[in-house]
């Protein structure tokens, strides 16, 4: 059997990304069939052609397992997360409605986004993504991200957007992403506005 080449400081083990990698795509294959609750460790394993000691050896449970393969996703959903902090941009200028843009991101990844986050979901994956957007509400407002201090306002326009996201998937996504995004802006500005005064 040839050696096995030494593993260089400070990088993983590519089997171990390998292992990973197929695990997150066999959950994310399996959410557009079923509801999260229906996928066994068993389910998993088969799916992503490795053994069931692989599983426990890089996660706990199904849900941890989600958590992980949907944290690039959900770093999508955060980057295009617009918590407004003014009704105008820095020239002046009426600043454009960008919740289009996060409900267009939402409906790309229908199946995945229902099956973490609605009825049958993930509690630890709500968690997840609305301290996720929070954080990303600190930030928009120039807040430190790092601080034990409480900001009611950030935690307050994450919980609307994301009940606003998880409403719209429990109805199938019933509306455009625009005609969602047009009605949820003014609110979502009003709110920032009267935090800033």
């Amino acid at each position: 059997m040839p050696a096995q080449p030494p593993e260089r400081p400070g990088l993983p083990d590519p089997r171990v990304l390998r292992s990973r990698a197929a695990l997150e795509a066999a959950l994310r294959e399996l959410v557009t069939e079923r509801d999260l609750r229906q996928i066994s460790v068993a389910d998993l394993t088969k799916r992503a052609g490795v053994n069931r000691s692989t599983f426990y050896e890089h996660y706990a449970d199904v849900h941890d397992l989600a958590v992980a393969a949907c944290t690039a996703t959900y770093d999508e959903l955060v980057a295009t997360e617009p918590i407004p902090h003014s009704q105008l941009a820095p020239d002046g200028s009426p600043l454009p409605n960008p919740l289009p843009a996060l409900f267009t991101h939402v409906a790309g990844h229908a199946p995945l986004y229902r099956a973490l986050l609605c009825d049958e979901g993930s509690a630890r994956m709500i968690n997840h993504l609305l301290h996720r957007i929070t954080l990303a509400a600190r930030t928009s407002r120039g807040l430190p991200v790092e601080t034990d201090t409480t900001d009611p306002v950030s935690a307050f326009l994450a919980g609307a957007i994301l009940g606003t996201v998880i409403d719209w998937l429990r109805r199938d996504c019933a509306g455009t992403p625009e005609e969602i995004g047009a009605a949820v802006w003014p609110y979502a500005v009003a709110c920032a506005e009267v935090a800033l005064r």
